[in-house]
């Protein structure tokens, strides 16, 4: 299917038409080889609470974003490169079912279809469209993925002290190594994850602790990685120090839970059978 609709004019408008959806808020989609393969509603887990959200499955990528109006009007739009995702079945909660996590290096989700049939086509054009992208390139499933936030209203308690009682003044926060619900009290600290985000990210005590021990074992490999190198540079005598000014010394100071989730009669839908 890829091969016949690639560089066609049909498939030339279906992505026009889903790029014109999005106005000037989302990223230009158009470009030589790409395919748009399907899309549905799926509803996604969010922080808050489940929310309908549009996805669009190209050869490629996945792109999501939410609805304002039917067919006509969509933002925040999210791109997610299909090589770095790896799927996840999940068993069916009662609030929830046909689920599974869409895993990334960046972000990872949970959405669940409207039936049993629609979340088996998803996975399998998700799979296969996978599977020929990392044989295509040579590279290996993606092992890192970012853990998933875990809804708010999971837990009315911090999961790490189990102590602090949620509250409208006790705010909730998530620690981005773990995706647990935690209080302020244990999630003061900061850390820096390049692979998640250029700024340092809030992170509880307990992964704060284990983010530091594995930095510091990493930076002890480098040093013994560092050492035949540095003991193969000759070493020098220091100076005698009759070429000293004095002037150098005088200046030496002046240095300075109950929740109705969203089921929808939109199976997925696939241009070609």
């Amino acid at each position: 299917m890829v091969d016949h609709l690639a560089n066609t004019e049909i498939n030339s408008q279906r992505i026009a038409a889903v790029e014109n959806c999005f106005g000037a808020s989302g990223q230009p989609l158009a470009m030589p080889g790409r395919v748009l393969l399907g899309e549905g509603i799926l509803t996604k887990e969010c922080r808050k609470k489940p929310k309908p959200r549009i996805f669009f499955l190209f050869n490629d990528i996945l792109v999501y974003g939410s609805i304002v109006i039917s067919k006509r009007k969509y933002n925040s739009q999210h791109i997610i490169p299909l090589e770095d995702v790896t799927l996840e079945m999940l068993p069916d909660t009662l609030q929830m079912k046909n689920r599974w996590m869409i895993k990334t290096s960046k972000k990872s989700f949970v959405v669940s279809a409207a039936s049993l049939t629609e979340r088996k086509e998803w996975i399998s054009h998700l799979e296969e469209c996978i599977r020929h992208l990392l044989t295509k390139t040579g590279r290996q499933p993606s092992t890192e993925h970012a853990a998933p936030w875990i809804p708010d209203k999971a837990t009315d308690i911090c999961m790490r002290c189990t102590q602090t009682k949620f509250s409208t003044l006790t705010r909730r926060h998530h620690c981005r190594k773990c995706g647990f619900v935690v209080c302020a009290d244990c999630s003061r600290q900061r850390f820096l994850m390049p692979r998640l985000s250029p700024k340092p990210l809030r992170v509880c005590n307990l992964c704060y602790r284990q983010l530091l021990a594995e930095k510091k074992k990493e930076a002890e490999a480098d040093c013994r990685q560092m050492e035949p190198i540095c003991s193969a540079v000759p070493g020098y005598e220091p100076s005698s120090g009759d070429d000293s000014d004095k002037s150098d010394d005088d200046k030496a100071d002046q240095w300075p839970a109950d929740t109705e989730f969203y089921t929808s009669e939109v199976s997925w839908s696939s241009f070609h059978s």
